[in-house]
């Protein structure tokens, strides 16, 4: 049976993407908000999808970025973080006990670097207090750091909802929020944040709609997976530049947009695990020429394989476990030149076409268990099986279910749990991620 073995994005976590720098490295040689903004580094490389999380103090004293007059910059940083202080409630690995006096570069988590607009000023350009496991709020203060360029709280026990003056941080180039404890609608402030290229909201409590706006934000990475996110994907997603976009584990229901199509020049990897997804996949996601990973798993679709996924010839990894598609596996997706893994189980076809029954002689790691496959072992009965492919799906003159307008029912996810041992072509699970 298959095992999924991924080599560009971490599985079972929906943990990592690489970041803008290696933090020790970034605010000791260079100019952090620089490079976000003139594009000097990308978010992540396309195949090292893994954080680079720094705990340790980097920091070390500096009397000249001392918060006084002759800096107001850094003293509107001293103001926030000490209204911050005040609404943190548990620091259990003493992350805001260097947080005392004026000093704010010598706090820890806290990371300065010269000015864009005169870099003979200090300015605190980044907060990374990852893995603290801190619990509060984020202070309406927060504004005050305007010259920030990255955010990281990731795996936290941050709570509430994000404060409307982040909208201040017009240098944000990175925001990371993820295992924390957020709540509320889709958080709006950030689609109004011209710089941001890397948007990290997954496993939060955030829920109703996804704002349209979040598929023509010019960003390079989107995560929203394992959230409380519900109706439909909005069905117009043109505009992204994203080559990765996250959305599993939410209660979207309907169907995959066509306009997905819009993504084709820049997007990597589309997960879509547990999203409660029905109709037919469209043929338009065969036109996402530059896919490496695609995941579908876990939802309602139905009818065959799109055709047109024969023509991905970068993809690597491919999962269409457990929905209720028919027909045949077709060769021209098993011979794809890059498929290291083809998982197809708990499905209906009924027949492998070609090299698709010996997917072993290509050294590809696949799952066909629990279809309609004659002479196979692990299928389902044949009752089971005619009670579906005696009703074939029609994808030309029903592509998909109830439209793209109908709403989804209130979040109450349809699958419980993904089994551990259940291969996820992605970089997350259904459990707590965690971070490398």
């Amino acid at each position: 049976m298959a095992s999924y073995s991924f080599t560009s994005i971490a599985i079972h976590a929906l943990i990592s993407i690489p970041l803008l720098l290696n933090l020790s490295c970034l605010f000791h040689n260079l100019n952090l908000a620089a490079a976000a903004k003139h594009g000097g580094s990308k978010v992540y490389a396309s195949h090292n999808h893994h954080h680079h999380h720094h705990r340790g103090n980097h920091n070390h004293p500096d009397p000249a970025a001392a918060s006084d007059d002759s800096n107001p910059r850094l003293h509107r940083a001293f103001l926030a973080l000490q209204a911050w202080k005040h609404v943190i409630y548990s620091d259990p690995y003493n992350f805001i006990a260097t947080w005392v006096g004026p000093s704010v570069c010598n706090y820890k988590g806290v990371f300065c670097a010269p000015a864009l607009d005169d870099p003979k000023i200090r300015v605190v350009a980044g907060i990374d207090l990852n893995k603290g496991d801190i619990a509060g709020f984020l202070p309406e203060e927060l504004g005050l750091l305007s010259d920030l360029a990255l955010i990281h709280l990731n795996s936290n026990r941050f709570c509430g909802i994000l404060p409307q003056s982040m909208a201040n941080l017009t240098l944000l180039y990175e925001l990371d929020l993820s295992n924390n404890r957020f709540v509320g609608p889709f958080p709006t402030v950030v689609l109004s944040l011209p710089t941001l290229k890397y948007l990290d909201l997954r496993y939060n409590d955030f829920e109703g709609p996804l704002s349209p706006q979040l598929f023509q934000k010019n960003l390079d990475a989107i995560f929203v997976n394992n959230n409380r996110f519900t109706n439909v994907l909005p069905a117009t997603l043109g505009g992204s530049s994203a080559s990765v976009l996250v959305v599993a584990n939410n209660n979207f229901g309907g169907c995959l947009p066509p306009s997905i199509v819009s993504f084709a020049n820049t997007l990597e990897e589309l997960l879509l695990i547990n999203t409660n997804l029905s109709g037919c996949l469209p043929q338009e996601v065969g036109f996402l020429y530059k896919l490496r990973v695609l995941d579908v798993s876990y939802n309602k679709l139905v009818g065959p394989i799109p055709y047109s996924l024969a023509g991905l010839s970068h993809l690597e990894q491919l999962n269409l476990a457990h929905n209720s598609m028919t027909g045949i596996v077709p060769d021209g997706v098993c011979c794809l030149p890059n498929l290291a893994n083809f998982t197809f189980s708990y499905n209906y076809f009924c027949e492998e076409e070609g090299i698709c029954q010996n997917l072993t002689s290509k050294g590809i790691t696949f799952d066909d268990q629990r279809n309609c496959l004659p002479e196979k072992p692990h299928q389902r009965s044949q009752k089971e099986c005619n009670a579906t492919l005696e009703h074939p799906v029609d994808c030309y003159e029903h592509p998909c279910d109830g439209g793209f307008g109908g709403g989804a029912a209130a979040f109450a996810p349809t699958i419980a749990a993904v089994p551990a041992a259940t291969p996820l072509s992605s970089p997350f699970s259904t459990a707590a991620p965690s971070y490398t």
